[in-house]
């Protein structure tokens, strides 16, 4: 366990690396994660310790969201306030999200070939 949580934050640190080194407007743990995905790919999937040590990250991933409700009621009275930009934004990041998932989704299931079966 202590080796499959080491080779995570590794690769958080070398996103984080790459990402202050360079100046890219990607966050660190985004890179991280791409890094730690095309290893992943590379190596044929995950090895069963760093399967085991994810599954145990992933049943408590609640915990990870009490900071950030904490910090939410920290400023409720600025969310009290600027409630309509912020309504609007979550409102159309929303549409946009989910139209470009379904233009993506159309275009590739056009790519896939499809048996006689299947039509």
């Amino acid at each position: 366990m202590i080796g499959a949580i080491t080779l995570l934050l590794v690769f958080q640190l070398l996103g984080e690396v790459l990402a202050q080194g360079f100046g890219l407007p990607i966050p660190g743990p985004v890179i991280g994660m791409a890094l730690l995905f095309a290893a992943l790919i590379w190596r044929g999937g995950p090895s069963p310790e760093l399967r085991n040590t994810a599954q145990g990250l992933l049943q408590h991933l609640s915990l990870l969201f009490v900071p950030a409700g904490t910090g939410v009621m920290l400023h409720f009275q600025r969310l009290s306030d600027e409630w309509l930009p912020l309504l609007v934004s979550l409102l159309v990041s929303t549409a946009l999200t989910i139209a470009l998932t379904a233009l993506l989704l159309r275009w590739l299931l056009r790519a896939v070939p499809r048996s006689k079966e299947d039509a």
